[in-house]
Formats: structure tokens, C-alpha cells, sequence
């Protein structure tokens, strides 16, 4: 009896491993790696009955005639297209280090048939040179929901590049306590959303630099006294305003557009942005958006083909931007 149970199940096994639409298993298929993989010896009649108890039980096991006679696991967690999303996500994350990406991506090979698994691993490219070498990073990222969780302090050291005197690359390192309230994924780089209890405001700081984190008992700062959301932190609608994550105070922007910038605006601000055509070449659009370098930077890459029309202040600092590149490159 209990070789009759383990026999059924190590028949799920080999569909969920070796099988897919494109590459059934005959029953004789089974017969032959249950006697060479698992010593366990039967007859075609019983393959059908296992089959069938499997398909009973909720499990999507097809039958097919093309490309030849046998069974597949039709129906599985991630469907193909489902993991090759996520294998290309662990692929860009910089934050994730080489030897972590390749063992997440075994771990993602394993929802596919090894077909399939095959197939999608000869065209994934890894770029380890973009990785970071930050090992801690599983143990940052625990400690931080953890913290986030419980409404505590953490403690760290913060590690920035550096160039000494006699052109050594070396690390500045610096020891903050924070309220963590969030995490975030963006630009291909792991975020937390603090607040510096030096400080009365957020700050975002990335996880691949942190090390030593010691969760503390203290609790944190409540969110609405360092921002303006009340009670709960909105994650969507902070990264939404910042800008390559530098945080700043929100305001109400408006800009004047080329038209040809329209599909960029809507990819970046989203497709309920206001859009009022001005004339044949531009339209113009009012954004909420935390008022930083980094949005000075963002729009610094259109040069006039967006204009900043409102507030003043971010008027006055892209312009002073703009004369600093200009002062640069005039220099004879």
C-alpha cells in the first residue's frame, strides 16, 4: 500500500519536473523512470489508475497525441511567460548579489518543466558587474519588515564610495537611527523610507549600502509627524512624486510639453494626468511631485522641450542648473 501511494506520488513528481504541452511523458516513459530513478516497478494499467486518481484530486493532467502520445502538467503555479518576468526582475536587481540571483533563479526554475526551465535560462543575461556585493541583503530586508511591522527603531551604518587624496577608491561609513516605514523597489534599486530622528522629514535610503543592522526596542516616530500622510504611510503615492528617490517637499507643478514628449509624460505620471492642448506642438500638464535635484536632473534630460511654468522656486533652481552646465562647458 505504501509503495502504491509513493508511486503516485513520485508519477506528480516527474510530470511537474520533466513534462510540458511541448514534451509529454508516454506511460512507458514513467514505467521507465520509476524502475531506473526510484526502483519501483509496474504495469501500464496502474500508471492510468494514478493518472486518474491525480486528475480526480484537482491536479491538471492532460492527455495528448501531438507532438507524440503521453501526459503533461498543464496546469502549474507560474505559467511560463509569469516566470520569465520574475527571472528577468531578479536579473535587473542590482540590490540582489551574484551569488543570491543564481541561486533565486534555480529556485524559479523549479516552478517549469526542465524544458522549459532549459529554454528560459539560455536566454536570460545576467550583468553581475551592475550586482552589488552586499551578502547581509536577505538579513537587511527581514530585520526592516520586521521593524516596519512592529512600529521600532533600527540602527545601521550606511556605506557611501569614496576617493582619497591618492586616488584610492575607499568607503565613508555613517551610523543612523531611524523610523523605517516602508520599502521600495525603484529604478532597479531597494529603498527604505525613513525618518532621521535628527530630523522633522522622510529620507530614502538604499538597502544594498546598509550594514550591521541591530533592530531597537524604541519605537518608531509616528508617520504623520515627519509627513503629511495621516495614520498610514501611502507607498504608491510617494514613489509616484519622487524623483531617482531624492525626497523634498510636494507641490503642485505645472509644465509646458512638446508634443512629442506626450507618451513619456503619461508613462511616468500616469494616465490621469490632466492634458490641455496648447497649440499644434505642446500641451500642458499639472503634476503633484516632490520638488528635489533629482527632479531637477529629470528635467534637465528635456532641455526646452519641457518648461517648468509653476512654482517659481523650481523655475529658479533648474535655471541656476542650467547656467552651472553652461558655465562648465564655456570654460576655454
Amino acid at each position: 500500500m505504501q509503495t502504491s501511494k509513493l508511486k503516485t506520488l513520485r508519477i506528480l513528481q516527474m510530470l511537474q519536473q520533466y513534462s510540458d504541452e511541448e514534451n509529454p511523458l508516454s506511460a512507458t516513459d514513467l514505467i521507465e523512470r520509476l524502475q531506473n530513478d526510484y526502483g519501483i516497478r509496474c504495469e501500464r494499467k496502474s500508471i492510468y489508475a494514478d493518472i486518474k486518481a491525480l486528475q480526480e484530486v484537482g491536479f491538471d493532467v492532460c492527455r495528448t497525441d501531438y507532438p507524440r502520445r503521453g501526459f503533461y502538467m498543464a496546469g502549474r503555479t507560474f505559467e511560463l511567460a509569469e516566470v520569465r518576468m520574475l527571472m528577468d526582475a531578479v536579473q535587473s536587481a542590482g540590490f540582489i548579489t551574484p551569488k543570491k540571483t543564481e541561486k533565486l533563479v534555480q529556485k524559479l526554475e523549479s516552478l517549469l518543466s526542465a524544458g522549459q526551465a532549459e529554454s528560459l535560462v539560455r536566454q536570460v543575461y545576467c550583468q553581475s558587474e551592475n550586482k552589488c556585493s552586499n551578502e547581509e541583503i536577505y538579513y537587511i530586508i527581514d530585520n526592516l519588515h520586521q521593524a516596519i511591522c512592529d512600529g521600532c527603531k533600527v540602527k545601521f551604518a550606511y556605506k557611501r564610495r569614496a576617493v582619497d587624496p591618492k586616488n584610492k577608491k575607499t568607503f565613508r561609513e555613517k551610523i543612523f537611527t531611524v523610523s523605517p516605514y516602508a520599502l521600495i523597489w525603484k529604478d532597479d534599486h531597494y529603498y527604505l523610507v525613513c525618518n532621521n530622528e535628527k530630523y522633522d522629514n522622510l529620507m530614502n535610503l538604499r538597502l544594498d549600502r546598509m550594514r550591521r543592522i541591530t533592530p531597537l526596542s524604541q519605537k518608531a516616530r509616528p508617520v504623520e509627524e515627519v509627513s503629511a500622510y495621516q495614520g498610514r504611510f501611502d507607498t504608491a503615492d510617494y514613489a509616484a512624486k519622487m524623483f531617482n528617490m531624492f525626497s523634498g517637499e510636494t507641490a503642485t507643478v505645472r509644465l509646458l510639453c512638446k508634443l512629442d514628449t506626450l507618451e513619456e509624460m503619461v508613462d511616468r505620471f500616469g494616465t490621469a494626468i490632466p492634458i490641455h492642448a496648447v497649440d499644434g506642438d505642446h500641451f500642458e500638464t499639472t503634476i503633484s511631485a516632490a520638488v528635489s535635484e533629482g527632479m531637477v536632473s529629470w528635467l534637465m534630460q528635456y532641455g526646452g522641450r519641457v518648461q517648468v511654468l509653476e512654482p517659481q522656486s523650481l523655475i529658479d533652481s533648474v535655471r541656476a542648473r542650467a547656467e552651472t552646465v553652461l558655465s562648465a562647458y564655456a570654460k576655454e
